[in-house]
């Protein structure tokens, strides 16, 4: 990736098409921030999500990384504070390998 892609992800949300009018995170919505490997930057929604289900950790699917139309996995790593629930970056998940 070179670092007009990187630019191109900083602040956007996962999913959403960059040329949106709004790519960026809405107000009263909760995100865990994609730190490292191909997504690094993005954010990505979790409003709704149960505890368990950020435990989990997610694979997200990326032209981006070791395979075209291959997954990044994104995992909480267990010592990171978890604030309650609510708007804004409450996590983040750590880059740890992609699949096919």
């Amino acid at each position: 990736m070179n670092a007009d892609d990187e630019q191109l992800l900083r602040g956007r949300v996962y999913g959403h098409d960059h040329d949106a009018s709004n790519p960026g995170p809405l107000p009263h919505q909760t995100y865990a921030a994609l730190v490292g490997g191909p997504l690094d930057g993005l954010l990505l929604g979790i409003t709704g999500w149960r505890p368990e289900e950020i435990d989990d950790g997610v694979a997200l699917m990326t032209e981006l990384g070791r395979w075209s139309g291959g997954r990044a996995l994104y995992d909480p790593l267990p010592d990171d504070p978890r604030p309650a629930a609510g708007p804004g970056v409450v996590c983040r998940f750590y880059y740890s390998g992609d699949t096919p």
